[in-house]
């Protein structure tokens, strides 16, 4: 399997606890979030939302809709959110908030592939899905920004 890590920064000239409420509703990510297709609760988690099962489509510029499920494990409000992906990428994501004036927030992305073609083709296609994950990830910073009023100061 090929595995990747990922870590993407994006500093948004909002207020913390705005920028989580929009990441802690990940079911409304399509509505601003261009690479997001579709999310799907699958099972609701305790009170704070850990335990709850979300189904993902993302689409970006490769053409060819990447699917996996989401479980919330740990949520520490308004700076933590964490959960374990599994289906054609699998790993943990994990992201920060911190306050600062504008918010910083982080976003970290182990996985590995779980379907053949892409463990084959990982040798070659390596920087076009880093480079894919990339255009996504400042489509999200921008399209939260835009959600929010706010400006996009820096992806990274």
């Amino acid at each position: 399997m090929a595995s990747y890590s990922f870590l993407t920064t994006w500093i948004v000239d909002a207020p913390r606890e705005a920028v989580w409420d929009a990441i802690y509703e990940i079911e409304s990510w399509p509505e601003w979030w261009r690479g997001v297709r579709s999310v799907e609760k699958l099972e609701h988690g305790d009170d704070d939302g850990i335990g709850a099962l979300y189904r993902h489509e993302w689409r970006s510029v490769i053409p060819y809709p990447v699917r996996f499920e989401t479980r919330i494990t740990r949520i520490e409000r308004p700076t933590l959110i964490e959960g374990d992906a599994d289906g054609e990428l699998a790993g943990t994501g994990r992201w920060r908030f911190f306050d600062g004036g504008a918010t910083a927030v982080t976003y970290e992305w182990n996985v590995h592939t779980t379907r053949p073609w892409m463990n084959l083709l990982a040798p070659v296609a390596r920087p076009i899905f880093r480079w894919n994950h990339n255009v996504v990830m400042h489509q999200g910073g921008q399209g939260l920004a835009d959600l929010l009023g706010a400006r996009l100061l820096a992806v990274t």
